[in-house]
């Protein structure tokens, strides 16, 4: 298989699959798509791609972490001291990669560190890097799941048995409508895959329970947080259990509640996506879907080196996030049911 074979299946010259890989030259979004689709279809890897040898060890791992509007600053703090203290227990250092350059940066960057792997951040739906990630000659490790499969490994979270297990608390608990406060409206603009998937993964599992319910994505002000429970509860007045995507918000969220008479968990439940530092926070200690992130760190770290040292098969890993039962959730008020 060489790039001829994906040039002629995608009917572009070779030249034209070469710039999409190298990001050196602009290509039309249809063009790009049609080259990318043949690449995946045919399974390309360019003829140089490998495992590192022995002797091009630099015991340094590349983490590339984009700060872009609506990052989750807190979690991203978590999952790189735990991806760099996983990469130092293993005799790595970890070089962090945050501007937001293209493929073309990202090359000069591998270029100049020579890291011996990749763990690349903020994975998008249809990451248009990817492809070029995939000619890369050192094993890269995705923190997300796009929408294709790629050949690359993936470490993520299970976002489906998120939302299940804590929507499945609060119907459990006998409530019937439901709202979720999302994640800020960037992070869904530019399409981050995190959100994405747990908006599928919340609509999902409401349908199949029959649930009122309603989703919006929130900012982090005190303001935001006003702003997207009003919207929720005029359009739904009869809301009951919230699900709250976005841990930045919970101080607002009670704060806002609380200026609408209303009462936790006697009157709103609340059950929070969150870290469990979060969750036990005062003054109330929130039921929560832990996020694996310190997790998340230390498993992209090991199937990296897995990949390079071992020359292991890339793989798609899934970490299950565990319910805690907490003082933010309870029974459903009786005034509140449906008829």
């Amino acid at each position: 298989m060489t790039i001829i074979d994906v040039a002629r299946a995608a009917g572009v010259a070779p030249s034209t699959v070469s710039y999409v890989l190298n990001g050196k030259r602009s290509i039309s979004a249809e063009t790009r798509r049609q080259v990318e689709q043949c690449i995946r279809q045919l399974g390309y890897r360019p003829l140089n791609r490998r495992t590192a040898a022995p002797r091009d060890r630099t015991n340094v791992l590349g983490l590339l972490a984009p700060l872009r509007a609506g990052v989750n600053m807190p979690s991203l703090t978590r999952f790189v001291g735990a991806a760099m203290l996983a990469a130092r227990a293993r005799g790595h250092d970890l070089l962090l990669l945050t501007h937001d350059s293209g493929m073309a940066g990202l090359r000069r960057a591998m270029s100049t560190a020579v890291a011996d792997a990749l763990i690349v951040l903020d994975v998008h739906a249809s990451d248009s890097t990817i492809p070029a990630l995939m000619t890369l000659d050192r094993p890269v490790v995705l923190v997300g799941t796009p929408d294709r499969p790629t050949g690359l490994a993936c470490v993520d979270a299970n976002v489906g048995v998120a939302a299940e297990r804590a929507v499945g608390h609060l119907v459990n608990l006998g409530h019937r409508a439901v709202g979720v406060v999302g994640s800020p409206l960037p992070a869904h603009t530019r399409g981050a895959d995190y959100p994405r998937r747990f908006t599928q993964a919340f609509e999902a599992v409401a349908g199949k329970w029959g649930l009122r319910a309603s989703r919006r994505p929130c900012g982090e002000s005190g303001e935001a947080v006003r702003s997207c429970l009003d919207a929720m509860f005029t359009q739904d007045p009869g809301i009951t259990g919230l699900v709250v995507e976005n841990e930045a918000t919970l101080p607002g969220v009670l704060e806002h509640l609380g200026r609408r008479g209303l009462r936790v968990p006697e009157d709103v439940s609340v059950v929070a996506v969150c870290h469990e530092d979060v969750a036990e926070r005062p003054p109330v200690r929130f039921t929560s879907v832990a996020v694996p992130t310190a997790q998340l760190g230390e498993l992209a770290v090991e199937l990296a080196l897995r990949q390079f040292d071992e020359g292991a098969v890339p793989e798609v890993r899934l970490l299950t996030p565990g319910l805690t039962v907490r003082e933010s959730t309870g029974p459903a008020p009786v005034t509140a049911s449906c008829p």
